[in-house]
């Protein structure tokens, strides 16, 4: 709980600042916005004081109805002051009365129309005000969302390696939510208040500026409360906003591993996680909900403060015979008006740290480091044939931790290159490289010839067909989970590549057949069906290169068999890379390449490395070994 009570904003100002600079491309509409405000906030300014009129109107008519018909104003206030009568004298010096005269309802009922047009001109003005803040602050949204899939598209796989998929999702979610939220709720009201806080005081000032400088009393001591306030309030909107990501993550991970956290027993574990992640939201949502919500209370006291005191003056004014009623009975409501929107302005200032809290942690996923941006004149080899080589290629994904050093090798079009060695070898790092999902440190890797780092990413990709141990299905049918690798495959195509890959064998035995529709995580489908599904995808792609990273672990024997047949079907005239653990999947292959500490150890044919006595054989010899093992 601590640590989160320290925890800083990187730069609230600044992070503000540029959330602001983001609605620069709506200027005409939040042009709009400012001058529907003004008009909205100038009818409810003058609201008052003409109801002021109506006030004083009622005034007279009362006065008028209890004075005898026949003297003069004058002589019926003179005579009051004969009489002694000095305070009532000097209160009907302030009324514009006519002795004898009853009340005016023509006149009264007059300025009330006057103050009904008025207020429903400014509602007018407000809801058309308010619609077009909706429409410049959904629309940033709408760019923010775009910028952040754009970014996350341009991010490097070294940045995923280190962030968990639900914080990213967090981000990309929850803190772009919350931003249009806050903003929504905030950007109107603020302007509104300001313009009320200018109207107000101007008219203030037009009536007493006395009053008006006793009203200004609680401004000060406003901007005291909430920025002081504001101050402890900050950081817990950073704690709950980075705690509220780490839950996401832990929940999106539990979820998708339910079943072997059940299998291994680790429900408690997971709960207890989920306990003290939740309980450290709770605790910064508290602490930031309960100071920023101090700022309301204390500005409603001060306002009531303010409100006692102008009326007691306002009342010894009018007992002067400085002031009348109705500008009285106006500046009371103007008061009121007054503290109104610095209340409002104050209350907003957690939703407002809300938003820059949130719009901090979108700003560090929109300023993470990219990678390397295309070649502004990207190369293409003349004719893709699947020639590749490595020269002399060094890797590191930490910059004292070399992984891959001095790495050479050539690879002719249509041969099958396997990969074998210890776990940590490189392997994958080494596919990797030539999908340019990492850069390598020094050397080259060339395709037909051209350096791959010349070319553009998505032209290097789309002649690569992977196929991993780790499975992808999004939520479709089958056969758009088939044809995801090529568009506008017709279903003859589908059934074609699936019979190939023989996933049309238990397709076939589906109530939808290839309609069958699977979730996200493919769920519905067994693990060896799942690996079919990606080995058909790639079948219907007809990329130039394979790359097969242990395609087959999760098919049983038999199906693993036709794979292999239907593989050297497919491998046929391609350049492939093949990752196998198990030595016995890769015999035919035209060369396997053994690799420790990210450099080739050895390579040759599987006879040729069996009789070398070298790596190789020493983990065939282990592989061989634990199957006896597992036989006995």
């Amino acid at each position: 709980m601590g640590a989160q009570g320290a925890e800083k904003s990187m730069d609230f100002k600044g992070s503000g600042r540029r959330l602001l600079t983001m609605l620069r491309p709506q200027r005409a509409l939040l042009y709009g916005v400012l001058a529907l405000g003004t008009l909205s906030i100038g009818c409810a300014v003058v609201g008052p004081k003409i109801l002021g009129r109506a006030t004083d109107l009622i005034a007279a008519g009362v006065a008028g109805g209890q004075t005898p018909a026949g003297p003069t104003r004058d002589q019926v206030i003179e005579a009051r002051r004969a009489a002694g009568d000095t305070n009532v004298a000097d209160v009907l010096s302030t009324i514009d009365f006519t002795p004898g005269q009853a009340m005016d309802f023509d006149a009264i009922g007059t300025v009330l129309l006057w103050v009904l047009a008025i207020y429903v001109a400014s509602a007018v003005f407000g809801i058309v005000q308010g619609r077009l803040a909706t429409t410049a602050i959904q629309r940033t949204v709408f760019r923010l969302r775009q910028d952040v899939e754009t970014k996350i598209s341009r991010l490097p796989l070294s940045y995923f390696d280190k962030q968990s998929r639900g914080e990213v999702l967090s981000r990309a979610t929850n803190d772009i939510d919350n931003i249009g939220q806050s903003m929504q709720q905030t950007m109107g009201q603020v302007v509104n208040s300001l313009l009320t806080i200018v109207g107000v005081l101007a008219m203030m000032f037009w009536i007493s500026w006395l009053l008006a400088l006793i009203a200004l009393i609680s401004v000060p001591l406003s901007v005291v409360v909430a920025t002081r306030v504001g101050k402890r309030a900050q950081p817990q909107f950073v704690a709950q906003w980075r705690t509220t990501g780490k839950l996401n993550a832990h929940i999106e991970e539990m979820y998708t591993g339910h079943s072997l956290v059940k299998v291994f027993g680790r429900q408690k574990e997971a709960a207890e996680t989920f306990r003290k992640e939740n309980e450290d939201l709770y605790e910064s949502s508290f602490r930031a909900q309960f100071i920023s919500g101090i700022i309301q209370p204390a500005m409603m006291l001060i306002g009531n403060l303010n409100y006692v005191l102008v009326a007691v003056v306002g009342g010894l004014r009018v007992a002067s015979g400085a002031l009348t009623v109705g500008d009285v009975q106006a500046f009371i409501q103007y008061s009121r008006q007054f503290s109104q929107p610095l209340t409002q302005v104050a209350s907003m200032a957690n939703l407002v740290q809300s938003g820059v809290a949130s719009a901090e942690r979108v700003f560090e996923l929109l300023d993470a480091h990219e990678q390397s941006p295309e070649p502004a004149m990207p190369q293409r080899p003349a004719e893709l044939n699947g020639r590749v080589a490595f020269e002399d290629v060094a890797f590191r994904y930490d910059a004292d931790k070399p992984l891959i050093d001095g790495l050479s090798l050539k690879v002719e079009p249509g041969h099958t290159v396997a990969i074998v060695g210890p776990t940590g070898a490189g392997k994958t790092t080494m596919v990797n490289l030539l999908m340019r999902f990492y850069e390598v440190s020094g050397g080259r890797i060339t395709l037909d010839g051209v350096d791959i780092a010349a070319m553009s990413r998505e032209e290097l990709r789309a002649g690569i067909g992977m196929v991993l141990q780790d499975t992808w299905l999004f939520g479709g049918s089958i056969a758009d989970n088939i044809a995801y690798g090529a568009d506008g495959a017709t279903r003859e195509q589908v059934v074609e590549a699936a019979k190939a890959a023989h996933v049309d064998r238990f397709v076939r035995t589906l109530a939808d057949g290839y309609d069958t529709v699977i979730d996200d995580e493919g769920a519905n489908v067994s693990a060896g069906e799942k690996q079919l599904i990606t080995i058909a995808r790639a079948f219907l792609a007809q990329p130039s290169i394979l790359v097969l990273d242990e395609a087959t672990s999760s098919v049983d024997t038999r199906t693993e068999v036709l794979i292999q047949r239907a593989m050297a079907r497919l491998r046929s005239g391609r350049t492939s890379f093949v990752i196998a653990h198990r030595l016995s999947t890769i015999r035919d292959a035209d060369v396997i390449l053994v690799m420790e500490n990210g450099s080739i150890v050895e390579q040759g044919s599987h006879d040729d490395l069996i009789a070398a006595q070298g790596a190789y054989h020493r983990l065939y010899q282990a592989q061989f070994a634990q199957a006896v093992a597992e036989v006995d």
